[in-house]
């Protein structure tokens, strides 16, 4: 073969290669404008799914939060209830309460002065007068 039938072989391989290129290019071209569209409603859709799918994981925590601020509310108020049950039948409970409370502000270092104040029957003494005896 001579050489000029090897470069119209090569030329003719270029040539549709070149070919084979651009329609491919066309291809993805058209697969491009025709996929497009339909991938930006998709993941439009998907987004939309995940946002609602978040605001009910976000309900359910709020409802959850709720339920245990009620169950909780309910526990206090029982624990108040028995308080004041003990304080009416035991006197005392709401003295020794005030000592432990005090005991833990004096720990805490949150007491810098203790002032004591003359009682009688659990009324302070405001004034203290000295009485005067008459008698010699």
């Amino acid at each position: 073969m001579s050489r000029h039938g090897e470069d119209d072989k090569f030329w003719a391989v270029l040539v549709n290669s070149g070919i084979a290129v651009v329609i491919a290019a066309g291809i993805v071209c058209i697969c491009s404008l025709w996929i497009g569209p339909h991938y930006t409603v998709w993941s439009a859709g998907m987004a939309g799914q995940a946002k609602l799918m978040q605001a009910e994981q976000e309900k359910k925590i709020m409802v959850e939060q709720a339920r245990a601020e009620m169950e909780s509310a309910k526990l206090r108020a029982e624990a108040i209830q028995i308080v004041g049950k003990a304080s009416k039948e035991f006197p005392e409970y709401r003295h020794q309460e005030f000592i432990g409370a005090f005991a833990e502000a004096l720990k805490e270092g949150n007491v810098q002065q203790i002032i004591y104040v003359p009682t009688e029957a659990n009324i302070p003494i405001i004034e203290a007068k000295r009485q005067v005896s008459t008698e010699k």
